[in-house]
């Protein structure tokens, strides 16, 4: 059953990216060179959100101790910061804050795989496609700032 409660959980946070889709303003931007066509993003974040949601229940699951505590605390946070990042950029169509956003992301989510390790070295290895795409969501969101800027 804790795979169900995580998946709900995870994919509640996936909604934000519903309840802001990118829309006729994100069209107008100009985009950073390897930008994906829009179709990319759904399948994308689809397996990225199940693996995240796999990884939570991993974590929960485990045995109770320092680490696990710790880990389920950046987990909590990437989910916020996650979630923000929608609301951010296509909500309030601030690529700034959306740039802050997730280059504090980005630094949980590696602190989270290093602190997963020590509890579950699978919910660690889940989680590592989600960092890398941060890392590259990162990269485009500094791209669309620069080129979006004036």
């Amino acid at each position: 059953m804790t795979y169900v409660y995580f998946l709900l959980l995870v994919f509640g946070v996936a909604t934000t990216g519903a309840l802001f889709p990118p829309g006729d303003w994100y069209s107008g931007l100009e985009k950073p060179l390897g930008t994906p066509p829009p179709w990319v993003f759904g399948p994308v974040w689809t397996a990225l959100y199940l693996g995240i949601a796999v990884a939570g229940a991993r974590l929960w699951r485990a045995a109770a101790g320092a680490a696990r505590s710790r880990a389920l605390g950046l987990y909590a946070a990437q989910l916020l910061l996650n979630a923000a990042w929608s609301w951010l950029c296509f909500g309030l169509h601030q690529l700034g804050w959306a740039l802050v956003d997730l280059t504090v992301l980005l630094p949980i989510l590696v602190l989270l795989v290093r602190t997963a390790r020590a509890v579950s070295a699978m919910a660690a290895w889940l989680l590592v496609p989600y960092a890398c795409w941060v890392g590259y969501a990162t990269w485009l969101n500094a791209g669309l700032f620069w080129l979006n800027r004036g």
